[in-house]
C-alpha cells in the first residue's frame, strides 16, 4: 500500500537541475522548502508541461531532517510543536529518544483517496475494550514535515481539499469519532497541480495556497527540441542522465540548506512592506494573506541569494505568484493577472525592470 503514496525511491527520478524552462514553477517550489510557512504551490498548467515531474524531481533536493526512530508522525526530537502526543508524553517522563536523519519525505496523494485514508481512523473496538486510543495514521501524518503532493488537485472533492488545506495552515490533523478525539502534527508543503481545461478551483480554495505558478505549453522550437532530446536520453539511460547532473543536484542542495539556516537574518525594511500592502489594497486583495505571503516569499528569495537584505528586485520576482489567484476574476479583462500585478507594482514601486 505504502508503494503508491510514497514515491518510490528505487524508479529513477528525472533530475530538477535539467528541467528546461518553467523558472516559474521552480522557483515557487524551491521557495517553499526554504520556508514551508509560505503555504505551498498550486501549479496550473496544460497537460504535458511536466508539472508532476518538476515535483517529483524536488524529492532528490530535499535535506536530511532528525526524526524521532520508528515515530509515524516524523516528530522532531527539538521542537514540542512538530511532536505526536506520545513522544511528546516520554520527553516529559525523561525518557530517551532515539533519533536518525532522514530525507524530507514526500506523499503523493491518490485521486481516489477517502477521508479515513487521509486523516487517518481511530479504531473504536480497540478503544472501546482495551481503553488505549487506537489510532491508524493515515497520509497526513505520513506528511508531517513534508511535502503533500495531489496532482490534478481540482478534480478533487472539495471537502477533501477543505482538510488538506485546513491541516496545511493549522499544522495539526484531528480525527473525531464517537467522542474520541485525536490530534498530531501534519505540518507540510501542499503542492497542487492541475489542467486549467478541466475546471478551477473555488476562489476560496485557490486563496488559500501561498504561491500559484502558471505554466504554459513551451513554444520555442529549439527549446522543445532540447526537452525531447533531454527525456530521450533519460528514458535510454536514466542512471548515466542522473550521474551527469549530480554535481549541480548537490550544488542546488547545498544552496538550500544554507537558505534554510540563513532565512531568520534576513529582513525585508519598512518602506518595502508598505509599498507590497500598498499594492495588494490597489488591486482590491480580500485578506490580509497576499501581504503575509510576499514578505515571505521575497525573504526566502534572497535568502536564497544568500542575501539578508530584501531588494525590490526580489518583490518583483515573487509578487506575481503571490497575489495572481487572488484578485477578481473579471471577464473582460484581456491582460493577464499576472501582467497586472507587475504592472501595479512598476507603478509603486517606481521600478524599471
Amino acid at each position: 500500500m505504502s508503494n503508491t503514496t510514497t514515491l518510490d525511491q528505487s524508479r529513477p527520478i528525472f533530475p530538477f537541475t535539467a528541467i528546461v524552462g518553467q523558472e516559474e514553477m521552480k522557483l515557487a517550489l524551491i521557495l517553499n522548502v526554504i520556508d514551508p510557512k509560505i503555504g505551498g504551490v498550486m501549479i496550473m498548467g496544460d497537460r504535458g508541461t511536466g508539472k508532476s515531474t518538476t515535483v517529483r524531481a524536488l524529492v532528490d533536493l530535499l535535506p536530511e531532517i532528525k526524526v524521532v526512530k520508528n515515530d509515524p508522525f516524523n516528530s522532531d526530537p527539538d521542537d514540542p510543536e512538530l511532536m505526536s502526543e506520545e513522544v511528546r508524553e516520554k520527553l516529559q517522563k525523561n525518557e530517551e529518544l532515539e533519533t536518525t536523519i532522514r530525507k524530507i519525505c514526500m506523499v503523493d496523494l491518490p485521486l481516489g483517496a477517502t477521508e479515513d485514508r487521509v486523516c487517518g481512523t481511530i479504531d473504536i473496538e480497540k478503544a472501546l475494550t482495551e481503553g488505549v486510543k487506537a489510532f491508524e495514521p493515515g497520509l497526513l501524518a505520513k506528511a508531517n514535515r513534508g511535502i503533500l503532493y495531489v496532482d490534478e488537485v481540482n478534480l478533487l472533492d472539495d471537502h477533501l481539499v477543505d482538510v488538506l488545506l485546513d491541516s496545511a495552515a493549522s499544522g495539526w490533523n484531528t480525527v473525531e469519532r464517537e467522542g474520541i478525539s485525536i490530534s498530531h502534527p501534519a505540518r507540510f508543503i501542499l503542492v497542487g497541480s492541475g489542467n486549467p481545461e478541466e475546471g478551477e478551483l473555488r476562489p476560496q480554495l485557490l486563496d488559500r495556497f501561498g504561491m500559484h505558478a502558471q505554466i504554459g505549453t513551451v513554444k520555442e522550437a529549439e527549446l522543445r527540441v532540447k526537452i525531447v532530446e533531454q527525456r530521450a536520453s533519460f528514458d535510454e539511460s536514466p542512471v548515466d542522465f542522473r550521474n551527469n547532473y549530480s554535481e549541480s543536484q548537490q550544488e542546488l542542495t547545498k544552496k538550500l540548506i544554507a537558505a534554510r539556516s540563513l532565512l531568520k537574518q534576513v529582513e525585508i525594511d519598512y518602506e518595502s512592506r508598505i509599498k507590497i500592502s500598498q499594492i495588494c489594497s490597489e488591486l482590491n486583495v480580500d485578506g490580509l494573506r497576499g501581504d503575509i505571503v510576499t514578505n515571505r516569499a521575497s525573504k526566502a528569495i534572497a535568502a536564497l541569494e544568500n542575501r539578508t537584505t530584501v531588494t525590490p528586485e526580489d518583490i518583483f520576482r515573487v509578487i506575481p505568484l503571490c497575489l495572481r489567484h487572488r484578485l477578481r476574476k473579471d471577464p473582460l479583462e484581456s491582460i493577464d493577472s499576472g501582467d497586472k500585478v507587475r504592472e501595479v507594482f512598476k507603478k509603486i514601486f517606481g521600478y524599471q525592470s
